[in-house]
């Protein structure tokens, strides 16, 4: 008797028809398997590089994160560290996820620093009692981090 595999047989596609689903070039889809943000998930008889879904969401990942200003580097460093911490898929996208915002939300801090560095003592503290106090921890700590501790 034939066993069947419980395994769902992955979906496989070569650059042109990765192209058409993403938006994105042959072109950029190239570079970006050179730089090392994409990787085939393996090569086709005639030698055709094959990717795989996980493929398109890392794409649609990078092109979410360069409309985020972040630099090819950046990204391509964000996944390395990622892919070092945790081989599970799951908890390396919810951390990829926090990691953005976490950069989000401290380029915004620098971005506040010359208005909050402007406020007299009464009225920053006015500002941190006005939000919640986990967003006032969290300010308080990348305020920390960037050397700027004088707030609370």
């Amino acid at each position: 008797m034939r066993q069947e595999s419980s395994e769902p047989k992955r979906r496989l596609y070569r650059i042109g028809e990765l192209s058409r689903l993403t938006g994105i070039s042959p072109r950029t889809i190239d570079y970006y398997t050179g730089m090392g943000l994409l990787a085939p998930a393996q090569r086709s008889s005639g030698n055709y590089r094959l990717y795989d879904d996980e493929t398109l969401e890392r794409i649609r990942r990078i092109e979410m994160l360069k409309a985020q200003k972040f630099t090819l580097d950046e990204i391509k460093e964000n996944f390395a560290t990622l892919h070092r911490v945790s081989p599970s898929e799951q908890v390396t996208k919810q951390l990829a996820e926090l990691q953005t915002h976490l950069t989000q939300i401290e380029r915004q801090v620098k971005e506040l620093e010359p208005v909050i560095d402007t406020l007299k003592p009464s009225q920053a503290k006015k500002l941190f009692h006005a939000i919640t106090p986990q967003t006032a921890a969290c300010v308080e700590a990348l305020l920390l981090l960037l050397g700027k501790s004088n707030l609370m």
